[in-house]
């Protein structure tokens, strides 16, 4: 059975974030067929899209999985739903949003899933989270993961604490 490294963003800013954050990556860490292997900081900015919400809590997972992308995307959204997730507005509030940002060096486009996550080059609250969990990654689009945080669009981010999962 083939190991792959899956790198997932996590968000919220509805019911408690951070706690939100915690109970994710506790199920995160308990996954069948899969393995946390490390997890950034929590990191806060405002929301995007121009919609009046309060602001984000984010951070980065990594985990080594026998899962294939699309399983791993349905048990991401199952988390979601789980923890309260309605899909009413895009870019809207949320108590949890789980987005597969890579998957080793897969590129695919279907109607469920985008990987490369086509939008994570221009989010600094992906590409920080990202670096912290490793440093050396080289995207699957060719580039340096600290090459596309200097080209990435400026956003104002303030570094919280990095949550204790009890495992």
């Amino acid at each position: 059975m083939t190991i792959s490294l899956a790198y997932i963003g996590l968000g919220s800013n509805l019911a408690e974030p951070e706690q939100q954050l915690q109970q994710a990556l506790f199920a995160l860490a308990h996954l069948t067929d899969s393995q946390l292997m490390a997890y950034s900081s929590l990191y806060y900015s405002k929301a995007l899209g121009g919609l009046a919400q309060p602001d984000y809590v984010n951070a980065v997972a990594v985990l080594h999985t026998h899962l294939s992308p699309h399983n791993l995307l349905t048990v991401l959204q199952n988390i979601e739903n789980q923890q309260g997730r309605e899909r009413t507005e895009r870019w809207g509030a949320r108590t949890l949003d789980l987005d597969m940002l890579l998957y080793d060096n897969l590129q695919m486009q279907d109607s469920r899933l985008t990987l490369p996550h086509p939008e994570m080059l221009n989010r600094a609250f992906v590409l920080i989270p990202l670096a912290e969990c490793v440093t050396d990654l080289v995207l699957p689009q060719g580039i340096y993961l600290s090459t596309a945080i200097k080209q990435c669009p400026s956003m104002v981010l303030s570094k919280g604490i990095k949550l204790e999962i009890l495992i």
